[in-house]
């Protein structure tokens, strides 16, 4: 007697099941990455190697700087300066700071309600304009709301090394993994030395070394507390920084930074 072909209900669970083993292989292949990073250091990042395409294909060529730094090399002004900045409880949490995130989130939403706000103001503005028959030559420029996050250090460092620069609820659930992982397996000074190893620091400059010889002509460990200061800020949006050395908010924002450094503990 012949036996029944499959249904589609068999289907779906062949399906699912199938999608569970390359999740799982997906996340055993991190894990392994993450453990080997334990004694071999990172050669480059996803984001690194997308920033080499785009220079290559929009300006015909890559001017690109980087040199790895053991952390004993790095300064301990330069590593004070970027946990005051981006994570002053690195060396006391687990990998995510769950109030931050909460707080980031708050304020992420009132930026993008006063946007929207905003936008419908200017839609009213264009939509009068043509009623009159007078439409405004060029269209009025659309308000992006100014989105701020609460990652830590280790946050950063996994979507670096591992993920793309999109938005999605699935990237942020595998973000959050990956920082699990970092956080099991590497030790806080390791995570550190990575992440400042690979950061970008403006257009085709990553990790501190480059960054100490690009804007001071000093190496990483010579940096002096405000050169180290003003690196760490431009941490942030390092391309427009760059762009601006000298603006207001760096600098105010350094001189907070560099009065902080005293009190803060290497991990």
């Amino acid at each position: 007697m012949a036996s029944k072909s499959p249904t589609w209900r068999g289907h779906l669970w062949r399906l699912l099941a199938l999608l569970l083993l390359s999740g799982l292989a997906l996340q055993l292949f991190f894990l392994l990455r993450i453990a080997l990073m334990v004694v071999v250091d990172p050669q480059s990042t996803p984001f690194q190697r997308s920033e080499i395409w785009r220079l290559a294909t929009e300006q015909g060529h890559v001017l690109w700087s980087q040199e790895w730094r053991d952390r004993d090399r790095l300064g301990g002004h330069l590593q004070r300066a970027v946990i005051a900045s981006e994570d002053a409880g690195f060396a006391e949490h687990s990998g995510v700071e769950w109030e931050a995130l909460e707080k980031a989130w708050e304020r992420n939403q009132r930026a993008e309600a006063s946007a929207d706000k905003r936008n419908e103001r200017l839609e009213q503005r264009e939509q009068q304009a043509a009623q009159r028959g007078k439409p405004l030559a060029t269209p009025l420029r659309r308000v992006e709301p100014k989105v701020v996050g609460g990652s830590t250090i280790s946050q950063q460092l996994a979507k670096n090394l591992f993920l793309s620069g999109e938005r999605t609820a699935a990237r942020k659930a595998q973000e959050f993994l990956l920082t699990f992982m970092l956080e099991g397996l590497l030790s806080k000074p390791r995570i550190l030395e990575i992440y400042l190893n690979n950061v970008e620091w403006g257009e085709g400059v990553f990790g501190a070394q480059a960054a100490a010889r690009h804007y001071f002509r000093v190496d990483a460990h010579q940096l002096a507390p405000s050169q180290a200061a003003r690196l760490a800020v431009m941490l942030p949006a390092p391309k427009r920084f760059e762009q601006r050395p000298g603006s207001p908010y760096l600098v105010s924002r350094a001189a907070t930074i560099t009065a902080r450094m005293g009190a803060v503990p290497l991990p």
